[in-house]
């Protein structure tokens, strides 16, 4: 057996890894520059150390395509975003899944992880193999589904240790994926009964998220208008033993964010537009805008004059704890302060500047001035900002 891992981000690296542990594998990436600093024994992601990396002893990161040609299993982990329209971008999977095709033989297994909507990969993925090869689905090759549900900067809930979800396009190809992730997710697996039922309980996965997040959101709005300090009040609900804490704030990234409009995508096409998933989306979309509105409002309450003043925006990444900055909201923030044409200067440890500048066009530091600001939006919880004191940022405020 020889795996192919297609593509080495935050959901291929750790694939890639484990599975390199036991199995012969190729971890591919078209970015030849990712490839070369993991044969370095370094991961700009931050997910992993060179100790960890080399633990891997079966395990070849290449960037030359001839590289995969005898694997017969494949796994597809490349992203899946929106575009502007909202709506999902599926080149980067069409593209992986031609790229796979050139190279399919008889009885292979391509497996894929990315996230879409239910049907995509019978209704897109397949036929693209299909026509690309030459080859007949579930006679000569056969598929398989799995739904990533890595969690980026999380030390605790690696891969292994949290369930998988497997599927296959035959009974006897889904007992065989379930096996394949049985010998390296410790906490064990959950095979479904077809790849759409696997793909439908990735997208709800986040929208629950998101719409709870929605809800918190929701609530935090009001009671700032009564007056009421939100997290007290869920502190005290939390006291009910079914009550889930939520929290509120901005939502990014490349999962909660993006999975929803999934969903809704493949409802809208099949005639049904719905209502409750588009509305937290809406309502988490313009957290940013809020947020930056309310930040002037108490700026005008403090009698703190606009013209000319300087704000610290604190954390860019999409989470906390984690050098992620995709599809981070925290770019709606800037964005709303930069039309009222305010200063704003943006810190964060975590973050690549360079490639931060590269990808959304603002500068970002990487420590702390001792500059003084008129006004600090705290917009990611990185254990950084947490473990400081009030007097901390006290410190970095005009008087």
């Amino acid at each position: 057996m020889k795996i192919g891992i297609m593509g080495l981000g935050y959901v291929g690296l750790p694939l890639a890894i484990e599975f390199g542990k036991v199995y012969e594998t190729i971890g591919f990436d078209i970015d030849q520059k990712r490839v070369e600093e993991l044969n370095q024994g370094n991961d700009s992601t931050l997910e992993f150390d060179a100790n960890e990396i080399k633990k891997a002893e079966k395990l070849i990161f290449s960037s030359n395509e001839d590289s995969i040609t005898d694997c017969n299993i494949y796994i597809v982990t490349v992203p899946t975003p929106i575009n502007k329209e909202n709506e999902p971008d599926l080149t980067l999977l069409e593209n992986v899944s031609r790229q796979i095709a050139t190279h399919l033989d008889i009885n292979d297994i391509v497996i894929y992880e990315s996230t879409v909507y239910p049907g995509a990969t019978e209704e897109i993925c397949v036929p693209i193999l299909e026509n690309t090869s030459g080859m007949k689905f579930n006679e000569d090759f056969f598929c398989g589904y799995s739904p990533e549900r890595v969690n980026p900067g999380d030390k605790e809930h690696r891969i292994t240790k949290i369930e998988k979800i497997t599927s296959g396009s035959t009974p006897e190809i889904a007992d065989k994926i379930d096996e394949l992730y049985r010998s390296i997710i410790t906490a064990g697996t959950t095979k479904v009964g077809s790849i759409k039922v696997a793909e439908a309980a990735k997208v709800i996965e986040n929208t629950q998220r998101d719409l709870n997040i929605a809800l918190v959101n929701e609530f935090s709005i009001i009671f700032n208008k009564l007056g009421i300090n939100t997290e007290e009040v869920i502190q005290a609900a939390s006291t009910k033993w079914n009550f889930q804490p939520y929290k509120p704030g901005i939502v990014g990234g490349h999962c909660i964010g993006v999975d929803p409009y999934y969903l809704t995508y493949k409802s809208k096409e099949i005639g049904y537009k719905p209502e409750v998933i588009l509305a937290g989306r809406n309502l988490n979309d313009n957290m940013g805008i809020y947020i930056a509105d309310e930040t002037i409002k108490l700026m005008r309450h403090k009698s703190i004059s606009l013209d000319n003043a300087e704000l610290l925006i604190m954390g860019f990444t999409f989470k906390e704890n984690c050098p992620d900055h995709r599809n981070t909201r925290v770019m709606d923030i800037i964005k709303r302060l930069n039309e009222l044409e305010l200063k704003v200067d943006i810190h964060d440890p975590w973050v690549h500047a360079p490639n931060v500048k590269n990808d959304h066009g603002v500068d970002v530091s990487n420590t702390l001035s001792d500059k003084l600001y008129d006004a600090i939006i705290i917009a990611v919880a990185h254990d950084d900002f947490r473990n400081m004191e009030i007097e901390d940022f006290e410190k970095q405020l005009n008087k």
